[in-house]
């Protein structure tokens, strides 16, 4: 049996997480299956379990990469400005959510199974990734809003990374929803990720 280099290892895990990806675009985390990820990969299913155990394991190195993306946008934040106010703040950082439709939308689901359907070793990389993004914000707040001492800036981080787990359900509404709460006469104003959270970071900073 020929050995797999490490570079080829990381490979086909990548080939992995980027079909579950591909799937989530289109179907549930229920409807997604191992068998389904397998008809996605140039590979033998035995082959996905060199690397995932379970169907939690690789949404969660999904998720983990999504935090890995956040983290370059508020890394940028970070690096390519002097000076920002905190209009400007809530302004690039609502941005960089909007990018990142897809963390949102792993954040809205049942974290909790997923996690305890994973393997620890896998589990604290993701922790290690969601870690850096609530360091990265802190440094933000701390950098561009230097009146706020570090009970204030832990108070807003306390209250702002909650909240993220809600904003996917708010913004982000099937065309079934809609009917259903026009039907129950729901007055519900529809808002983007953007105007969600730049409301949200506006009024905390």
């Amino acid at each position: 049996m020929v050995k797999k280099t490490a570079e080829q290892i990381a490979s086909r895990r990548e080939e992995i997480v980027n079909a579950c990806e591909k799937l989530y675009q289109t179907m549930s985390f229920k409807e997604i299956t191992l068998k389904e990820i397998g008809e996605e990969v140039p590979f033998s299913r035995p082959t996905i379990y060199n690397s995932f155990q379970t169907k939690e394991e690789i949404f969660l190195a999904l998720f983990e990469r999504e935090y890995d993306r956040w983290n370059s946008d508020l890394v940028s934040i970070l690096e390519e400005n002097e000076k920002l106010g905190k209009e400007e703040i809530s302004e690039k950082i609502a941005r960089s959510l909007t990018d990142r439709v897809q963390l949102l939308k792993l954040l809205s689901m049942n974290n909790y199974d997923m996690e305890a359907n994973s393997r620890t070793k896998l589990l604290t990389d993701f922790k290690k990734a969601y870690g850096r993004s609530i360091e990265l914000f802190r440094m933000i707040l701390s950098k561009f809003c230097p009146e706020k001492n570090e009970t204030d800036i832990q108070n807003i981080i306390y209250i702002f990374f909650p909240f993220m787990f809600g904003i996917y359900p708010y913004a982000e509404v099937t065309e079934k929803q809609r009917a259903a709460m026009s039907e129950a006469g729901v007055n519900f104003v529809y808002r983007s990720v953007y105007e969600i959270t730049y409301n949200c970071l506006i009024k905390l900073l």
